[in-house]
């Protein structure tokens, strides 16, 4: 059975434990992410004075989907999430969205990069007096590993293309230790890895923590997102309602991960994967470079379960960016209030990031070819929010001009009303073995995985349940660290 490696280093947790004495650093379980009522009081108290992205260790008790929707000094209430209309959408389904915004950093990775360091820091498997964390990726996973890192008193590298946003690089610089930018932009994963190999080469003392093939990542969606949408459909669905699926831009497949959870609770439910159609690498296995910042491509991430997708759909980066300005130009709010959107409804557009608008479009997809009605309930999410594309705004702006409502009407019509199933895949059998087969290439011939493990991976149905079920034993090891620091 596959699990994530807990030995424990009695030598080196000594350091991580003296560290977080130090420090004053309690970390929170999965069970507190999960449900912030179990956080001690004390803990709520003090965060009445700290900010959401602030630079302080409470702030890990905030690596949750239930943060209140606030700047500074936030308690917890329900999961964050909006329903969008029909009158933005265009189909009948209830298309419901989780909100990533409310996390520190603005963005969900928070909780990825600490699924993925939290685990060896507890074992003493990392060592944050002696070692740096790397951390691998297209912008939000590195911006939430630096800040978990900082809480967590640990030096960090963050990796990036140099093509993102200058939001990531400018906040970057108050948190990461070091940032190195690698050539190309979105699509440009593999120079990651590259740089990644070239790190390990050079003897100097750290670990990589690589979002794309890091268990840690898939477990905090299947364990954290995964629960946080069961209890939004708890909430939300009538008596004649019917969950039908989550469907989500892949990136590095870690919040597809919520998926097999929610196929779990729900057998009948769909999971749908999502992609650039300008690198259409899992709908034809194709190549290319895209502007849908937080998405990956080029290759299928290790920790992405394709014999659970169900379907493939690629979006038009032209249609994000242009919906982009549609969403947040003062002109395209404007005109979709004249559509009858609700004004509650358009002041919340702006919760929908580059990605978010491709989960939006993704979910409208799957509801037109599978002709969902009004008790039809699909879920996606908003990894970011335009918080983090300011600059891309105001490049547009630059490139095209003013924004009008001629301009907003054809993207409107063109990008939502308009929205086809086309670059769409009902996955077969064969389908799902094809996708799964491109691993190999990234992974057995570059990246040094075992032919013996891909195979158990498509085969052997104890590979994915191995690492779900150990939630409760991460927590122990977390309890046992807590208690050791002493500062409970």
């Amino acid at each position: 059975m596959a699990k994530i490696d807990l030995t424990v280093y009695p030598d080196r947790l000594e350091n991580s434990i003296k560290r977080a004495r130090e420090r004053n650093i309690i970390i929170p379980t999965f069970a507190q992410m999960k449900d912030p009522t179990l956080i001690p009081a004390k803990y709520k108290e003090e965060l009445k004075s700290i900010g959401l992205w602030e630079l302080n260790p409470r702030n890990l008790f905030r690596i949750t989907w239930k943060n209140e929707p606030k700047e500074k000094g936030g308690q917890f209430n329900g999961v964050n999430y909006m329903e969008l209309p029909k009158s933005l959408t265009g189909v009948d389904a209830r298309i419901i969205v989780l909100i990533g915004k409310w996390f520190p950093t603005g963005a969900h990775k928070v909780g990825a990069s600490f699924g993925c360091l939290v685990p060896r820091l507890v074992t003493g498997q990392f060592d944050p007096v002696t070692q740096k964390a790397v951390w691998p990726s297209t912008g939000n996973y590195c911006r939430g590993g630096a800040y978990d890192s900082n809480l967590l008193a640990c030096e960090s590298v963050a990796i990036l293309p140099e093509g993102m946003s200058k939001e990531r690089f400018e906040w970057l610089k108050t948190v990461a230790g070091e940032i190195i930018a690698t050539p190309g932009s979105e699509s440009n994963v593999k120079e990651i890895f590259d740089k990644c190999w070239e790190l390990r080469a050079s003897g100097e003392d750290l670990m990589i923590f690589n979002q794309f093939e890091e268990f840690g990542n898939y477990l905090w969606h299947y364990e954290v997102t995964g629960h946080a949408m069961e209890e939004v459909l708890k909430k939300e669905l009538g008596p004649r309602d019917n969950y039908r699926g989550v469907i989500l831009t892949t990136g590095s497949a870690g919040t597809i991960a919520c998926g097999d959870y929610m196929k779990q609770k729900f057998p009948s439910s769909l999971v749908g994967g999502s992609e650039a159609l300008q690198c259409p690498t899992l709908l034809e296995n194709g190549f290319g470079a895209h502007r849908i910042e937080g998405i990956g491509d080029k290759h299928v991430p290790w920790i992405h379960n394709v014999k659970n997708t169900d379907l493939i759909t690629a979006i038009d980066d032209n249609a994000v960016v242009n919906i982009s300005r549609l969403f947040n130009e003062k002109a395209g709010r404007e005109y979709l209030a004249k559509k009858g959107v609700p004004a509650e409804t358009v002041e919340n557009l702006d919760l929908l990031g580059f990605s978010g608008i491709a989960n939006m479009l993704s979910a409208i997809k799957m509801a037109k070819y599978f002709e969902m009605g009004e008790n039809d309930v699909v879920l996606t999410v908003l990894t970011d929010s335009m918080e983090l594309y300011q600059s891309r705004l105001k490049e547009m702006h630059e490139e095209s001009g003013e924004y009008s409502e001629v301009d907003a009407a054809a993207h409107f019509a063109h990008y939502l009303e308009g929205q086809s199933t086309d670059n769409l895949l009902d996955m077969t059998y064969q389908d799902k073995r094809r996708v799964h087969n491109l691993k190999y290439y990234t992974w057995v011939e570059q990246q040094g995985k075992s032919y013996e493990e891909i195979q158990d991976q498509w085969y052997d149905p104890d590979y994915w349940t191995g690492y779900q079920s150990q939630v409760e034993e991460i927590d122990d090891l977390i309890v046992e660290f807590n208690k050791k620091v002493g500062l409970q």
